[in-house]
Order: structure tokens, then C-alpha cells, then sequence
């Protein structure tokens, strides 16, 4: 999804507000409607019965937006309360209508007008399950001041025990360009309204944006076409459009076959995630190729997959024969997957040369098939047929010869410059994981979480993408939906089980739920 600066996204509201004749009032009740169903979507996935909200409200159209989304809340059956940073006196326009809806149908509004009002406040608050940030919008700029400030310190105070969503963008924060003069909020989820603000996917926003989620108020697509972005913001609703209606006709042959090739005898667990999140992303057949040594363990931790047993060098690693472990060789295969846990010693690096110079099916190399070309990525142009790579941030430093400080420091350089220098899509993991081919504005992923930064959630990925590739969606749009699967199946995880307690597994198991609310059937 293209990004727009403040300027133009003021401008996207005049045209809808005077060329189509959708008034403001009307385009703030849809930003409230928005706003409720992140609330209550995020309430129900962390199992509150009965939640608490707490809204805090700036003066303008940010906190009409506030205001809407309460009277929504209230309509649902929520506890629901409003806190001003201001009188209620000073509010004028759409803002006002909205307020007075609130008032009328019952939600408390406490004002605050200083910084004094919301310190006693603070100490007086009662825990809130949810804190919804409407004090500032894209208008604001300087440090905040005065009851705002209070407003932004009261809710960083309270984020220990609730959960945040900020409105339109994080307040305190510039929208365009991700900094902030001052505190601003921190926020688990911020809910956009129309287009991304370009300053959110900035990387000094990472922190105080958490996952975003772009609410969309009726702006017509014409307005918008024209745009152009580098980074673009990678959407449900896009990856939604790579998914058709399964035919009553279809059979397993239908939806792809995938070959993973993992494992060791120390790393058995990176081939059964690999193959269980392949499993999961729809394919319809899933078949691994396994060191003869660990193959009767794999096969009976993921009894949906065939599992082939592979000829072993020494240390009981694939050999470089290993492909000989396969009947038919690669022909059955739309798709293949290499290297979680697979290991770097030498024979690897042969088998994978051998490897991408026959195949002709989309290839995804993962892990210790990219570490065995560190500092030789060239060597990857050899590939027969499309090619993704999935780096994370220390791989890719090897691949490219560089710092791994540089590589953090220049997410979007790095990622390009892989993807030119292997003639492959590349993927850089991480925080806010970038997706880049030729010729296309670099992907950016927003979903995921901290809890994500554990052992296997990488071989997750891994089977993910491959699944998706072998069902026939193209590279680069494979790689954009296999991280925003992956990233929306972790954020899914740590509501229900918190990002201290999550396991890989954890994020294999939430994908069905994906998927479900993704897709009707």
C-alpha cells in the first residue's frame, strides 16, 4: 500500500470532503467505526470478557475521531470513558457533533484542561484493560505542551497494565518523519486512517508505532493512483487479493507440492517447524528431505508430510548426494525450500550449488544455505529458476560483506543491494521486515512482534513462504504475504499467550486463524 506525507493526505481529505460531497462529519464516523472494531478484534484475541476502555481525547479532529469511537464502543456494550487534555468548551466543529453523540448516548467525558489535572489523575487511575490515544494527529508538530503532555505522560504510565492504540499516528510523533521533539506515545497498535503516513514506517517510529493498521474511510481509488512510494506498507487486504475461492473440484494435487530440505542431527526440530508451517499455508502436499540419520524422528512429528531419508556425510549432515534420497528426482516439485538446519559444513555448500544450478521451480534458501555463501553472493546468480532469499540481519551482513551495524543501520540499502547482487527477492528479517525485488518499491512489513525473537520462528517462515510459492504465487508477492502471515500469527500468539511465554510452535498453531479471518472459506 502507497504512503502519503501530511500534505498530501490533508489533501486526499479535501477532495473526498468537496469533490465527492462526503462530509467531514461522515469520514470521522468512519474513522470511530474503525477504531471500535481494532478495539474490540484485539479485545476478543486477548480473551477480556467484559474490557474496560479508556479513551484520551486531544481538542481537534483526532479527538473527534476519539469521541466517535466511543459512542461505537458504548453501541457494542464496552465500558467505555473519555478523558479531554482541554475543555470541552474549546472544541469546535466535526469534533463537536461527534462529542455530543458521545454525551448523548451516555459516556462519561472527564476534562482535564492541566498538566496538574492529569498528574492527579495518574495517581487516581484505575487499571484500564485498553487505552485509545486520540490527543494529537498528523497537525501537530513541536513538542507537546501543557495538558497534551500530560495526556501523552499519563498514558506511558498506564501502558504497564493496558494495552495501547494510538489513532492515525502515535501522538507526540511528526507523521512524516517518524521523530518525535518530545515524549510520544508507545503504542502496541496504531490505526491509520486511509493511507500510511510515510513518518510511521520510518525506522525511528518503529517503537512508538508497534503494528499498523490502515483504517479505510472511502477514499476513492482514483485519488490515490497516482501516488508513488519506496517504502510501501504491506496490507492484509493485499495479501487477501493472492488467495482465490478453492474449487468444489480440487484434490491435493491442486494447491502445489513442496519439497523442504532440512535437518541435522542437532537441529531435527528447524525441519519439523519447516515442514508443520508448510503444512499450515495451504499447499497440498509437503514432502522433506532428511538426513537418513534423523529421518524416522521427523516422520513421526509430522505425520502429513512425506518424509525422504538422504544419504549422510560423515557427521550424519546431508551429504552431498543427498538428492539421490529423492525417487523422482525434483520433477514433482512447484516448489522447494532449503536450509533450516541443515548445518555449513562444506559438503552443504556443494549440494546447495548443485542445488539451485538444476532447479527450475521457485527456491527459497534459509539459514545455513545462506551462510555457506557468505561474502559470495554472486555465486547465487547461477540459480536455474526464481529465487528468494531470507536473510536475517547477521546473515545478511555475511552475504554482503558488511557490518552487521551497517546492515541494521541501512535496512533498505542492505535488502536492495542483496536483491540486485543475487538476482533474487530478497528478504531482510527483523523488526519491520523488508521484501525487495528489481524494479519495485521495497515492502515493508509492520506486523510481529518482540515475542517473535525466539528459536525456530525463522524455519517457520521458511515453510510458510514455501508453501505459498508452490501454490503458485509469485515471488515477490509470497515473500510479502509469507512475513505478513507470519507476523500477524505471532502478534495473534502473544495476545492469547504473551510475547514472554511464546514458542515457535505457538505461531505454526495460530495460522489456520489467519487464514480463517482473512478468507470466507
Amino acid at each position: 500500500m502507497k504512503t502519503v506525507t501530511t500534505e498530501q493526505m490533508r489533501s486526499l481529505d479535501r477532495k473526498v470532503i468537496e469533490d465527492y460531497n462526503i462530509p467531514g462529519e461522515e469520514l470521522m464516523a468512519r474513522a470511530g467505526d474503525g477504531i471500535a472494531e481494532v478495539v474490540c478484534r484485539l479485545s476478543e484475541r486477548c480473551g477480556m470478557a467484559h474490557p474496560f476502555v479508556l479513551l484520551m481525547a486531544g481538542r481537534g479532529n483526532n479527538g473527534g475521531d476519539a469521541f466517535a469511537a466511543a459512542h461505537c464502543l458504548h453501541d457494542e456494550g464496552m465500558d467505555a470513558e473519555v478523558w479531554l487534555a482541554g475543555s470541552a468548551g474549546d472544541i469546535r466543529g466535526d469534533a463537536l457533533r461527534h462529542l455530543g453523540k458521545m454525551r448523548a448516548c451516555g459516556v462519561t467525558l472527564r476534562e482535564l484542561p492541566t498538566v496538574e489535572a492529569w498528574d492527579e489523575a495518574l495517581a487516581q487511575a484505575e487499571p484500564a484493560d485498553l487505552l485509545v490515544d486520540g490527543i494529537l494527529g498528523i497537525g501537530a508538530s513541536g513538542p507537546a505542551r501543557g495538558p497534551i503532555a500530560g495526556a501523552i505522560h499519563t498514558i506511558n504510565s498506564l501502558s504497564h497494565e493496558s494495552l495501547v492504540i494510538s489513532i492515525d499516528v502515535p501522538s507526540g510523533l511528526d507523521a512524516d518523519t517518524g521523530l518525535s521533539d518530545g515524549e510520544s506515545v508507545c503504542a502496541d497498535i496504531t490505526a491509520t486512517m486511509g493511507l500510511p503516513k510515510v513518518g510511521l514506517l520510518k525506522p525511528a517510529a518503529l517503537e512508538s508505532v508497534g503494528r499498523l493498521e490502515v483504517i479505510d474511510i472511502g477514499i476513492p481509488w482514483e485519488l490515490t493512483r497516482d501516488l508513488t512510494a519506496d517504502p510501501e506498507l504491506i496490507t492484509g487486504w493485499e495479501v487477501r487479493q493472492l488467495f482465490s475461492r478453492r474449487r468444489r473440484d480440487s484434490h491435493k494435487g491442486t494447491y502445489g507440492h513442496l519439497l523442504i530440505i532440512a535437518g541435522s542431527p542437532g537441529y531435527v526440530g528447524a525441519a519439523i517447524l519447516a515442514a508443520q508451517s508448510a503444512c499450515r499455508s495451504g499447499v497440498g502436499l509437503v514432502s522433506l528431505l532428511v538426513p537418513q540419520s534423523i529421518a524416522a524422528i521427523v516422520a513421526g512429528a509430522v505425520p502429513q508430510a512425506m518424509v525422504h531419508a538422504a544419504p549422510t556425510a560423515d557427521r550424519g549432515q546431508l551429504a552431498v548426494t543427498a538428492l539421490a534420497g529423492l525417487p523422482r528426482g525434483l520433477a514433482p516439485f512447484d516448489a522447494i525450500a532449503v536450509g533450516p538446519g541443515v548445518t555449513t559444513e562444506p559438503e552443504i555448500r556443494e549440494l546447495i550449488v548443485q542445488l539451485i544450478s538444476i532447479c527450475k521451480s521457485p527456491l527459497v534458501l534459509d539459514a545455513d544455505a545462506l551462510t555457506v555463501f557468505g561474502g559470495q553472493l554472486e555465486a547465487l546468480q547461477a540459480a536455474s529458476g526464481p529465487l528468494v532469499i531470507t536473510p536475517h540481519p547477521g546473515e545478511m551482513a555475511r552475504l554482503l560483506g558488511r557490518d552487521p551495524d551497517w546492515v541494521q543501520a541501512n535496512r533498505a540499502a542492505a535488502v536492495r543491494e542483496a536483491s540486485v547482487r543475487a538476482r533474487a527477492v530478497a528478504v531482510l528479517k527483523g523488526a519491520a521486515t523488508l521484501v525487495a525485488t528489481a524494479d519495485r518499491p521495497v515492502g515493508l512489513n509492520l506486523t510481529g512482534n518482540p515475542g517473535m525473537a525466539t528459536g525456530g520462528t525463522g524455519d517457520v517462515l521458511t515453510g510458510l513462504l514455501g508453501g505459498l510459492l508452490a501454490q503458485g504465487i509469485k515471488p515477490f508477492e509470497a515473500a510479502c504475504a509469507a512475513v505478513s502471515l507470519h507476523g500477524r500469527a505471532g502478534d495473534y500468539a502473544s495476545w492469547r499467550r504473551s510475547q514472554v511465554g511464546m514458542m515457535a510452535s505457538d505461531v505454526i498453531e495460530e495460522l489456520p486463524y489467519i487464514f480463517r479471518e482473512m478468507l470466507l472459506r
